[in-house]
């Protein structure tokens, strides 16, 4: 009579343990990846208003405020928004396209400034700055700022980091803020719907990420 051979529980136990390593390795390096991705995300929202304030310690006036750009670098794009004479705030929504707006013009003259990376050329597809998640990041006046509800922010300045998931999100406001996005200097907002922030983020859903400064 031929007995069926099986696993015995020693084998068992040990493929259990492998199995469970296995698991615990898979997951600490999801933990890992979303750590670093949340590391980047913040090092924009830390940096970009250093770059900001940078530019107006070295040449007292606001980047993509500035009328005299083309004075103090070769290739500068003075701003003309409006027509308006600098008056400290930043005009133009935070992802404008427009090629006049300060809140686009910006990014060339933090660049030509040599504070921030990235292309001047304005024509350049490389020129919108985004996030390590593909997202856009953009800078404005807070009174431009229709992402947010009116009333919301107490500074005169936001900056704005698009397609950040949920989970990323309350991770970050978490780490710069209170930990809640319906309050404070960081709001987790639905990309397209102005509101004063979401209490409650959906982990795997996108959302814009706005910080006061």
């Amino acid at each position: 009579m031929n007995r069926q051979k099986g696993f015995s529980l020693i084998e068992l136990a040990i493929v259990l343990v492998i199995a469970g390593l296995l698991l615990a390795g898979v997951m600490r390096g999801q933990e890992l990846i979303a750590n670093a991705k949340v590391k980047s995300l913040a090092s924009d929202f830390r940096n970009i208003p250093a770059y900001f304030y940078g530019y107006q310690d070295r040449f007292r006036v606001l980047p993509g405020d500035d009328h005299a750009a083309n004075a103090h670098f070769n290739g500068g794009t003075n701003a003309t928004t409006g027509g308006q004479l600098q008056n400290g705030l930043i005009q133009g929504n935070w992802n404008s396209d427009t090629a006049t707006d300060e809140a686009f013009l910006l990014w060339q003259h933090l660049r030509l400034a040599g504070l921030a990376t990235g292309a001047s050329d304005t024509a350049s597809a490389q020129y919108i700055p985004r996030n390590s998640e593909g997202g856009r990041v953009g800078v404005t006046s807070v009174d431009a700022l229709g992402a947010v509800t009116a009333g919301t922010f107490n500074s005169a300045h936001a900056m704005c980091s698009d397609g950040i998931l949920g989970r990323y999100a309350t991770q970050l406001d978490t780490m710069l803020d209170d930990g809640a996005g319906n309050s404070g200097v960081m709001r987790i907002l639905v990309s397209g719907t102005p509101g004063t922030g979401e209490a409650a983020p959906q982990a795997a859903s996108p959302y814009l990420v706005c910080m006061s400064f």
